[in-house]
């Protein structure tokens, strides 16, 4: 059996729909509390209640943005009994959340470190 890379090869410039389609799921990682859904979930499947107490937010408000999520193809759902527990759909999304935590991580440090030679000063 042959398994094709080129259905998953990435060319070497993004079109138009790759620019498109990357911009919405960024507008959708833009959202403080769905990014802190998806963060949630990198560690594993997890229930509605779950994730509202991992956020902190309202339950509707958390349904809601797992229903923006869940559109958007980022998360999965089964069923589990009665509750519903949601996954992350990709790998990558594991992947891109941890990198821009890692950059806010960076941004804090250096905003640290700034105030701190500014203080010197």
């Amino acid at each position: 059996m042959h398994l094709s890379t080129a259905h998953h090869a990435h060319p070497r410039t993004p079109g138009e729909e790759q620019f498109a389609l990357a911009a919405e799921l960024l507008a959708l990682l833009g959202d403080r509390t769905r990014l802190t859904l998806l963060h949630a979930l990198t560690a594993g499947e997890a229930d509605v209640t779950t994730l509202t107490e991992a956020c902190g937010a309202a339950r509707p408000a958390v349904s809601q943005h797992l229903a923006r999520l869940r559109l958007a193809g980022l998360v999965g759902t089964r069923k589990e009994g009665r509750r519903v527990v949601y996954s992350l759909r990709h790998g990558h999304l594991r992947r891109l959340v941890g990198e821009a935590l890692k950059v806010a991580d960076h941004r804090l440090a250096e905003t640290a470190a700034d105030g701190a030679t500014a203080a010197e000063s």
